[in-house]
């Protein structure tokens, strides 16, 4: 949610400028004000905890960090060569901003989504743990930890292992996310 509809605004920002620059920025800039686990908390307060609003309510707050990579890199390639190029030929600008611009961006986003996958996995810990995440019987890290907290005198193990495979889940991730980053950074290819 967060790549495709933040990517795509940052897009439409960075190519157009102007108006719709500030006024997507802008909302973007007031999305990052709220922290982003009470923006969650409000949403899944709001429209009641599920599969789906947990996702959505996750995926929204990270619209605008991808709407801000998007946006920037558009800006670094707008006047590139190529774009001028198929604007010359006559392209339409959704072509521009799919076949031209859209692959040369996939690189940062991608590398990006996998380290935020890690984040997301976090805030969705953090929603189950305040009971705000899916129900039992469907699994949450967050919601097995917080069942078992009163039982921790009795059985540490309850807590630890699955608060350990998160935290090795997330440390994959991360992991996978900087050999990504490595991959698509072309000046590190080049040294």
């Amino acid at each position: 949610i967060g790549l495709a509809f933040g990517g795509a605004l940052g897009r439409i920002a960075g190519f157009f400028g102007r108006l719709s620059d500030r006024l997507i920025m802008g909302v973007m800039t007031v999305l990052l004000c709220f922290p982003g686990i009470i923006l969650a908390i409000a949403l899944v307060s709001s429209l009641g905890p599920s599969v789906g609003n947990v996702t959505f309510a996750i995926g929204v707050i990270f619209i605008p960090a991808f709407a801000r990579i998007a946006r920037a890199n558009t800006l670094s390639l707008r006047n590139r060569e190529f774009v001028l190029a198929s604007q010359a030929l006559g392209a339409r600008t959704p072509r521009i901003l799919i076949r031209e611009i859209l692959p040369n961006l996939m690189p940062a986003l991608l590398s990006y989504a996998v380290v935020m996958l890690g984040v997301a996995i976090l805030a969705e810990a953090a929603l189950g743990f305040l009971g705000l995440s899916v129900r039992p019987p469907q699994p949450s890290w967050g919601g097995m930890v917080a069942a078992e907290r009163g039982n921790l005198a009795d059985a540490l193990q309850a807590v630890f292992i699955p608060a350990a495979v998160m935290f090795l889940t997330v440390l994959a991730i991360n992991v996978l996310g900087e050999a990504t980053r490595r991959l698509f950074d072309i000046r590190a290819q080049s040294l």
